[in-house]
């Protein structure tokens, strides 16, 4: 296939940039706000930015944030090469060898060389971080085992510091930081640095890598093997804070055993109800003065068998806040989630008069938790995003804890506001009808030879470890490859038993073309993926609108349009005689 002179100069989207500078997209949301010479958009879309990539690497170059990453992806694709999908045993065998321990499955070569070799050119802790964090990302798209993403991370460490309510209790000295269902231990250790850390996970595996961060880090952590659940490693372990993601609708969580547990202060969970037996069994950990943070699945703040439980919660002051956090920050799935912080008084302490509740459902995953607690006011909660509600308020037949049910839009200006989103609402629909692309009809079928995908990552052409797929190569268009991979046949190829889509590389084809024919099916594809992205802000702009001309006319702070005339105290046909 021969390069294409003509063709434009390349584009990268934010997420590739944090790939190539070995940042996160929050950092690059960052960058882009303060620097006022990041490179500005050279295509694409308001929601979806396309930046010339000479540009990029020269403001990295300038800034001396690029880094050379080929090496440690060629030591990726040697893990992969061997050990497949498994990532956690190749995560675990490189621990090992930076460790000098053994290990079952130890790594062959060349990845034993290349490892020593960045090892010691990076740093271990370094390069170990980054093995890591390419293992969360590849989760997402693999049919391993679940594990706390990235940006859920950076949201959890936010509010265990001065966050709203959360600043009274961060005033306490955090000594002891407990995970009972730690695994690879990604918020056990970034929470509170300095702290003494204990966890439990059920997985072998996953333990053994929380045990290698933590030691490759420096930090002291006592770790344990098992299921928190039926069988406690730390029965008397009372921690200042504690922080759990915990496993989520798992039927058989030993209810029938436990059923005389002490552990159940608020009642014994439902069988159904495994998250608030995983609630119960952190608070019974927590020590007075102490909090918990869990990341729950938002329906355990409605569903109609755990109302008893949630009503203790509420009734004897245990409940300080919960935050309710946008879809897209679970590694196993897409729908939104509730970060519950709970509160064990201490003695002396006075009663709380509220629970505050926070709405952060419809913020960008990538800006909650930047500046909480540090002074910046961009991506913390706003005033119009918290409610703080007396308990009272919620002891109701329901019992309720969904914030979206308390915290209620705040509109200054409703004609003003309104007129703006009917502005925007008017851009939005050209807007998608021009990217929209025109396709003329074709012969039925395409005359090529098909590739398979798993040929071209084997080969090194291609890059799955990112959210979506991504050419190594000038050879291969991006975007035509990831817009093939949405083809009937490949979706199908793809989709489990469970309906869940995850990417199978050794099924998905891909028909040959050359550079040139592959850019523009790859035009036509971005154009629709933009036009997508872009439908989904009007969708949610169109919700916006609509609750605000609601709110707005039924409050009277809007009025129908045949009722403009009325409200200047003339009659439609007076109107009509002063035009």
């Amino acid at each position: 296939m021969a390069a294409d002179e003509s063709a434009p100069a390349a584009v990268v989207t934010a997420a590739e940039i944090a790939r190539l500078a070995g940042v996160t997209r929050a950092a690059v949301s960052n960058w882009r706000r303060r620097h006022p010479d990041f490179p500005r958009p050279a295509a694409g879309t308001a929601t979806s930015p396309l930046f010339a990539l000479t540009e990029v690497q020269q403001w990295l170059d300038r800034q001396g944030k690029g880094r050379e990453t080929s090496a440690e992806v060629d030591l990726w694709h040697e893990l992969r090469a061997q050990y497949g999908d498994d990532l956690l045993t190749a995560l675990g065998a490189v621990g090992a060898r930076l460790l000098g321990t053994a290990v079952e499955q130890p790594l062959a070569e060349p990845a034993a060389a290349a490892l020593t070799a960045l090892s010691a050119e990076r740093g271990a802790h370094a390069l170990y971080t980054d093995l890591v964090e390419r293992c969360i990302a590849s989760t997402t798209r693999s049919s391993g085992e679940p594990t706390t993403t990235l940006a859920l991370e950076r949201i959890v460490a936010a509010f265990t510091g001065p966050a709203g309510e959360a600043a009274e209790a961060s005033e306490r000295t955090v000594r002891t930081v407990y995970d009972p269902a730690c695994g690879i231990g990604t918020l056990l250790l970034t929470a509170a640095p300095g702290a003494q850390r204990y966890g439990q996970e059920l997985n072998p595996a996953t333990a053994a890598i929380a045990e290698f961060r933590a030691r490759l880090g420096g930090r002291t952590a006592t770790l344990a093997c098992g299921d928190s659940l039926r069988k406690d490693a730390f029965p008397d372990l009372r921690a200042d804070l504690v922080v759990c993601d915990p496993p989520v609708g798992v039927a058989d969580w030993g209810r029938d055993d436990l059923l005389l547990d002490p552990r159940w202060e608020l009642g014994v969970p439902p069988r159904s109800e495994s998250e608030l037996a995983w609630v119960q069994h952190c608070y019974a950990h927590t020590a007075p003065g102490g909090r918990a943070l869990l990341v729950l699945p938002s329906s355990v703040a409605y569903r109609k068998a755990g109302r008893r439980i949630r009503a203790e919660l509420v009734r004897r002051g245990r409940l300080a806040s919960v935050v309710a956090l946008p879809p897209g920050l679970m590694s196993s799935h897409s729908q939104p989630v509730h970060l519950w912080i709970l509160r064990r008084p201490a003695q002396g302490d006075p009663a709380p008069t509220h629970i505050r509740m926070i709405d952060l459902s419809t913020a960008d995953p990538d800006g909650i938790g930047i500046g909480i607690g540090i002074g910046m006011k961009d991506c913390a909660p706003t005033p119009e995003q918290i409610a703080d509600v007396p308990p009272v308020d919620m002891l109701d037949e329901d019992v309720d804890l969904s914030p979206g049910r308390y915290v209620t839009p705040h509109h200054g200006d409703y004609p003003v506001e309104y007129a703006a989103l009917r502005d925007r609402v008017q851009s939005l629909a050209r807007d998608l009808l021009d990217l929209l692309p025109e396709l003329p009809a074709g012969p039925g079928r395409i005359e090529a030879a098909p590739m398979g995908l798993g040929d071209l990552v084997r080969g090194g052409l291609v890059d799955l470890d990112g959210t979506e797929p991504t050419s190594r190569t000038d050879q291969l268009d991006t975007d035509y490859l990831r817009g093939f991979l949405r083809s009937a046949a490949n979706t199908r190829r793809s989709t489990t038993a469970s309906g869940t889509l995850r990417l199978n590389a050794s099924g998905a084809q891909l028909p040959q073309m050359d550079i040139g024919r592959q850019r523009e099916y790859g035009e036509a594809f971005r154009r629709l993926a933009a036009f997508e992205e872009l439908l989904r802000e009007a969708a949610a702009i169109g919700d916006r609108v609509g609750a605000l001309a609601y709110d707005g006319l039924t409050k009277g702070a809007l009025l129908p349009p045949s009722a403009t005339s009325a409200s200047s105290g003339k009659s439609e046909s007076q109107e009509a005689q002063d035009q």
